[in-house]
């Protein structure tokens, strides 16, 4: 047992030395892309800079990438970039390369690379070659060599032994500092999204005035104001003409209840009464039973916030809109269930799939979700089946 156990742990230093001397040997790229790009900054107004930061960058993030897999694998987890989009022409993208905190961060590694991680990495790599120099020199120079050997191999091949795995482990630390999505550029990334989805949810929230004020203006006032002419008609004829009055007073009151009818239509546009009612569960039951395509409803949560129910109501319903009026579905499903603060919903079916949730429908979807913190995933290949997952983070109430 103590013999296999022995065998591993020669076997995982030598493999650490093996990863170290690769990481001593990008020394050489780093330290050439650092020059590339130090050099690309000034010489960026004589044009020449352009042109060398679009082969310095690139082949810096391919650079970065090998040591994320490498360094992320032994640190059993996952290394991720976060550059910022660069968008336009490729002259145009160095200027955003050089607003990005995380391309300054590969430049980072590679000063590292080329400095101190350089030194980290060659140290278990010279303390295991060096006595296997001093044996080969050995043969060809003398018995000097073989003092020399005697005294420091042993405290050499012991200090390898000692300082490998945690010379190799600090470099992959370092490496995910410099290269990881840290908390710093998590935040800044929320914060885009926080100010994207505000904007996006602002100028939903005025479309929605838009429209409730257009509703109201070409329905129930149009009614209101009709009703109060017909009245003041009758008024007038009572005395007159009171069959006419009367006839006046019967369209007024037909038409006071075709504007209740008008504001009812208003109001669901808002907040279904159903859904006041029976809650989200019940709301989607009785959504699917208007449908003609048979939808089985799974949905079992408790009562949320208001504002929760109506955005996960609306984005349902209009997932099962997508689904009659595109799918060619003969059937539908929505499943939910809420846990660990979270409600968590699926609209599927099995029509002939293809649905881009950058469609007007679906990112309506994403957008009204997106106010709460909720996100949406479609998974629709051609020929279907189609499922989009919705989910948002809330309290019960």
């Amino acid at each position: 047992m103590d013999a296999t156990v022995t065998v591993d742990a020669l076997t995982q230093r030598l493999r650490l030395t093996l990863l170290s001397a690769g990481y001593a040997v990008s020394f050489v790229p780093s330290l050439a892309l650092a020059i590339l790009t130090l050099l690309s900054v000034p010489l960026g107004l004589a044009g020449v800079g352009f042109v060398l930061a679009l082969a310095a960058v690139p082949a810096t993030a391919a650079l970065t990438a090998v040591h994320r897999r490498l360094s992320g694998r032994l640190l059993g987890e996952s290394i991720t970039a976060s550059y910022a989009p660069a968008r336009g022409a490729a002259l145009v993208r160095p200027a955003y390369w050089l607003r990005d905190p995380a391309r300054w961060r590969d430049f980072g590694f590679l000063c590292f690379s080329a400095t101190g991680g350089f030194v980290m990495s060659l140290v278990p790599v010279a303390l295991l070659t060096t006595p296997i120099t001093w044996v080969i020199l050995a043969f060809t120079a003398g018995d000097w060599m073989w003092v020399l050997m005697v005294l420091f191999t042993g405290p050499l091949l012991l200090t390898w032994w000692v300082t490998t795995d945690p010379l190799v482990h600090a470099r992959a630390r370092a490496e995910r500092a410099l290269l990881g999505h840290g908390r710093v550029a998590e935040l800044e990334e929320r914060v885009g999204q926080v100010e994207e989805s505000r904007a996006e949810t602002l100028d939903h929230s005025a479309a929605e005035v838009r429209r409730i004020e257009r509703d109201l203006h070409d329905g129930a006032q149009a009614r209101i104001a009709s009703v109060g002419m017909s009245v003041g008609l009758a008024e007038k004829l009572l005395q007159t003409d009171p069959e006419a009055a009367a006839a006046l007073l019967r369209e007024a009151r037909e038409t006071t209840m075709d504007a209740l009818d008008d504001l009812r239509s208003v109001v669901r546009g808002i907040h279904p009464p159903v859904l006041a009612d029976r809650g989200l569960a019940g709301a989607i039951e009785a959504l699917a039973l208007a449908l003609p395509v048979p939808v089985a409803v799974a949905v079992d949560v408790p009562r949320l916030p208001a504002p929760v129910e109506s955005a996960a109501y609306f984005a349902v319903a209009e997932c099962l809109a997508n689904t009659v009026k595109h799918a060619a579905a003969s059937r539908a499903w929505v499943t939910g269930t809420y846990d660990d603060g979270r409600l968590r919903l699926v609209a599927g079916d099995d029509g002939r799939g293809g649905a881009d949730p950058r469609g007007s429908g679906l990112a309506g979807v994403a957008r009204r979700l997106g106010a709460f913190d909720g996100t949406l995933v479609v998974d629709s290949p051609t020929g279907g089946p189609t499922t989009a997952r919705m989910e948002l983070p809330c309290p019960t109430t």
